[in-house]
């Protein structure tokens, strides 16, 4: 059933003002320097509590990972340096990735690789391993790492996908690849269509041979996936502009159930495609996610199925006219919890009605609500919040693909946000530095290890420490 302005109106009208800032974690520092010092130095506040987070970052001497006090980090895998059990080096440029629990206390590691046309562009592509292969004139792809007390063993577990970026685990434990790409067959020398998503099984390697895009979710530029594990649906964000890119719901088709490999039996056309549309509480349409200008804005949201969703004349995004559909510049990385799935926004420029630094979001599906929980001002301390993930320990972890120092961020409940770790390691000169976005921040199974990329040169790191659950406020 679709929840009409008018039923939002009439419910936010009933609860009045309370409804606009429900759910809201608060804002994000949104000016320079507007972090306080318990923020940064884990004092203690104003009120004689704790500060929040770990404290201020210690500077690497191996030049590579900034960490508070007591926190250690370990390469798992380095891009030219590591190899997979085949010999071949681990690919580069690593992306969206997830954790799950494998065999005899070893964690599986789904990493992406996000590599975008022809394999000769690339020194490390994805190998093209017999059976995993959908394009071979593709370079990206996704490498599966087992890591253990003693030693770590990597291999292939989908090759010839292009551009794999974020994606999303599945409650029956699989990863969910996306192609943020919507290049077709001729197109920067590519022989098949791609702007797919492609499931990947860390724990049978059998079950990833003969990859098929999984169509009924669309052909367009993904970013990332999430599962509602109690209603079945898969949300999706797109990350393009020209127009802006678009929020997707998927829902199954009737009678059917989930669980490993059941999307790749589905028809082509199976389900339903739609994409968001939002209004405010005055049943107003909202065409960007950028008006929300103050955290707590909360947004009714409504179901628009999308004509032609493998994109055979006009890109999905492009078959909606002014008016259809929500739109919002660079959806990223989202991850599911508390009920819900949280979406980011990483920034909105000239392109977009008003200009941030980025948002995360919170969907509701019970209640079709969208809520704003945290507003990146420009010119703040952080800025670009990319991939996301769900502290065990309260909050979330943001990774940054911003302007300058990248980091990893803790956001707590109430919006207060600490540093976790700062990229030091200059892929630029002496005289112009450069530091690569973090990627694939996702906690181990037992949430002892934060795992997380740099995407370039392509480094995976295991981040261990005296973690702690952060105060609410």
């Amino acid at each position: 059933m679709s929840l009409t302005r008018r039923d939002f109106a009439r419910s936010t009208a009933v609860t009045g003002a309370g409804v606009v800032l429900a759910g809201s974690v608060g804002a994000l520092a949104t000016a320079p320097q507007a972090l306080a010092a318990t923020d940064l130095d884990g004092a203690e506040d104003a009120h004689g509590h704790p500060g929040i987070g770990y404290g201020p970052l210690v500077p690497d001497p191996d030049g590579v990972l900034a960490l508070p006090a007591g926190f250690s980090y370990r390469v798992v895998t380095y891009s030219g340096r590591t190899r997979l059990e085949s010999g071949e080096s681990t690919p580069s440029n690593h992306d969206g990735t997830a954790a799950f629990a494998g065999p005899r206390g070893a964690v599986l590691l789904v990493n992406n690789h996000e590599l975008k046309g022809p394999r000769a562009d690339w020194e490390h592509p994805v190998p093209l391993t017999e059976g995993l292969v959908y394009d071979p004139a593709a370079a990206g792809g996704c490498t599966v790492v087992e890591v253990r007390r003693d030693r770590v063993a990597e291999w292939v577990g989908v090759a010839g996908t292009s551009t794999n970026c974020a994606g999303g685990s599945t409650p029956w434990g699989t990863w969910l690849t996306c192609e943020e790409t919507e290049d077709r067959t001729g197109q920067n020398g590519m022989t098949k269509d791609h702007g797919y998503v492609f499931e990947v099984d860390p724990a049978d390697r059998r079950a990833n041979r003969a990859p098929k895009p999984l169509k009924a979710l669309g052909r367009y530029a993904h970013e990332a996936v999430v599962v509602d594990p109690k209603r079945g649906h898969l949300f999706l964000t797109e990350d393009a502009s020209g127009p802006n890119g678009l929020f997707y719901r998927w829902t199954p088709p009737e009678g059917f159930h989930h669980g490993r490999g059941r999307l790749r039996t589905l028809a082509d056309d199976a389900g339903v495609l739609q994409a968001f549309r939002c209004f405010d509480s005055g049943g107003r349409f909202v065409d960007d996610l950028s008006r929300a200008t103050r955290t707590g804005t909360v947004y009714g949201v409504d179901w628009v199925d999308v004509p032609d969703r493998d994109a055979r004349t006009a890109a999905v995004r492009k078959q909606f006219s002014d008016g259809q559909v929500t739109r919002a510049r660079k959806l990223e990385g989202m991850w599911w919890g508390d009920g819900g799935v949280y979406v980011v926004s990483s920034y909105a420029r000239e392109e977009s009605p008003v200009q941030h630094d980025g948002q995360v979001w919170f969907y509701d599906p019970r209640r079709r609500t969208l809520t704003l929980k945290v507003l990146l001002g420009t010119g703040g301390t952080f800025d670009g919040p990319d991939n996301i993930t769900v502290s065990p320990y309260g909050g979330l972890v943001i990774a940054e693909d911003g302007e300058g120092a990248q980091h990893l961020f803790g956001a707590t409940d109430s919006g207060r946000t600490y540093p976790i770790a700062r990229n030091e390691l200059n892929i630029g000169s002496d005289s112009v530095p450069e530091y690569s976005e973090f990627t694939g921040v996702t906690f181990s199974p037992d949430g002892h290890t934060l795992f997380a990329n740099i995407q370039q040169p392509g480094i995976m790191l295991a981040i261990t420490g005296p973690w702690k659950r952060q105060r609410r406020s």
